[in-house]
């Protein structure tokens, strides 16, 4: 036996096999698991080939496959389902924000004149962005303050209730901009609403050379242009119902951010087509909307007249 032990050392270490290597070089008294036994009974059964000794402690295998499955399926049925309610909630604020189009109360120029005597064009429009920043940012924290509550269920009503109030707030901004600098579109109420409506989808000024029917402001186009900015709204808008007030902080910030730099995009637009106000003729004054607004966005509104900020 002893013969053959430098044999087999020589035909391991022949093969470069580590593990092989290792296990004869063991000695065989010594060895993990030997009881006095021979080295080859040391190696008898190779270590790669070695049933698997079961644990208690660990799982079944086909136990942790089937868990997995249903863990997977439970995401994809989750997403689905979550993508579902983001389109339906979309849409139905999309409907609520045009149905409130008409609705939202304008001053006309000289209404804001006679408010805010002495001032140009330029300070006029910074008192009415200033107002409106104020208003949604008030409304942004009224909804982070209200993710405090223990109601999950109601998140998704709050995040459409600041949707609406915030896009009735800036409707209101941009058609007393366009007042201040000019540029008054065609029609009657419905007409300029819509422009307005489609002004705040596109982030832009309302262009004059291309009056905006009901038909096509209505279009299914119109429409997917509005809800997909309703989208981003309410993805920006998820951070607001953070717990533990900080939702309340980061909505007010971040309502205040977006409604100045929707403002000074459309200002920049208004701006280089401004009339003059000397060269202005006399415009009717604006009528006032039929129905009301629901309650919550009125009060909103209210809050974004720039006199009750100074």
């Amino acid at each position: 036996m002893a013969g053959s032990t430098p044999f087999r050392k020589r035909r391991f270490r022949k093969s470069g096999d580590p593990a092989e290597t290792q296990v004869a070089s063991m000695d065989p008294e010594t060895a993990p698991g030997a009881s006095g036994g021979s080295a080859s009974a040391a190696i008898a059964i190779p270590s790669d080939t070695a049933p698997a000794v079961p644990s208690e402690t660990d799982p079944d295998e086909g136990s942790r496959l089937r868990s997995g499955a249903r863990r997977m399926q439970a995401v994809k049925n989750g997403v689905r389902k979550g993508g579902e309610s983001v389109r339906d909630a979309a849409q139905y604020v999309t409907d609520r924000i045009i149905e409130n189009a008409p609705r939202v109360p304008v001053r006309d120029l000289a209404t804001l004149r006679a408010q805010f005597p002495g001032l140009g064009p330029e300070q006029l429009a910074e008192k009415l962005v200033s107002g409106a920043c104020a208003a949604t940012s008030t409304v942004g924290a009224g909804i982070g303050a209200a993710a405090m509550l223990p109601v999950p269920p109601a998140m998704p009503a709050e995040l459409a209730a600041e949707i609406t109030a915030v896009a009735a707030i800036e409707l209101k901004l941009i058609a007393e901009l366009h007042e201040v600098y000019g540029r008054r579109p065609q029609g009657g109420v419905k007409e300029r609403s819509l422009a307005y409506l489609t002004a705040w989808t596109e982030e832009r000024g309302v262009d004059l050379t291309k009056p905006t029917t009901l038909n096509a402001a209505l279009g299914g186009q119109m429409k997917r242009e509005l809800r997909q900015q309703i989208m981003k709204r309410m993805f920006r808008s998820l951070p607001n119902l953070m717990p533990f007030m900080v939702g309340a902080a980061v909505g007010a910030v971040m309502n205040r951010r977006d409604t100045r730099k929707l403002a000074e995009k459309v200002r920049g637009d208004l701006r280089r087509r401004a009339v003059d106000w000397a060269a202005l003729s006399a415009l009717p004054p604006l009528e006032r909307p039929v129905q009301p607004l629901p309650e919550a966005t009125r009060i909103a509104l209210e809050a974004s007249d720039p006199s009750a900020h100074g």
